[in-house]
């Protein structure tokens, strides 16, 4: 398995509507759902998922449940390490808990799912979204 069939398997989720828990390609899913269904594509087995979360992954209080669960099936790759290929983990504010994830598509492109940007998209890595990369990982095997 390469960086390139990450990126063709979460490619083929463009346009996918974004859809709160869910992870059905071209139905719906929300950012943790891209990432479940390209590991199923890839993999051939379920990415073991929270079962509920909210939409701002504060059910419980707060934490890093997020990170902390990537972190059991990624491995971290190094803040200058290539992004094609990689999972990136976002946060929204410096010290509050990882609250999105995106796969990168190149150094300067990545897709992800959000509510606001309708659905499963590709967007510019901008400072505004690098400046948030709370971690980069690696599909295993890659």
């Amino acid at each position: 398995m390469t960086p390139a069939d990450v990126v063709g398997e979460a490619l083929t989720w463009m346009g996918t509507p974004y859809r709160h828990q869910a992870s059905a390609k071209g139905l719906g899913c929300d950012c943790l759902g891209l990432i479940c269904g390209v590991w199923r594509a890839l993999y051939q087995y379920e990415l073991p998922a929270p079962h509920d979360y909210a939409p701002d992954w504060n059910c419980d209080g707060g934490g890093e449940r997020l990170l902390a669960g990537v972190r059991q099936h990624f491995r971290p790759c190094s803040a200058e390490a290539p992004l094609h290929g990689r999972l990136l983990v976002f946060r929204w504010r410096p010290h509050w808990p990882a609250r999105h994830m995106g796969i990168g598509v190149n150094d300067d492109h990545f897709i992800h799912a959000y509510e606001g940007g309708g659905g499963v998209v590709t967007s510019f890595l901008v400072p505004q979204w690098r400046r948030r990369i709370a971690g980069i990982f690696a599909f295993p095997n890659i």
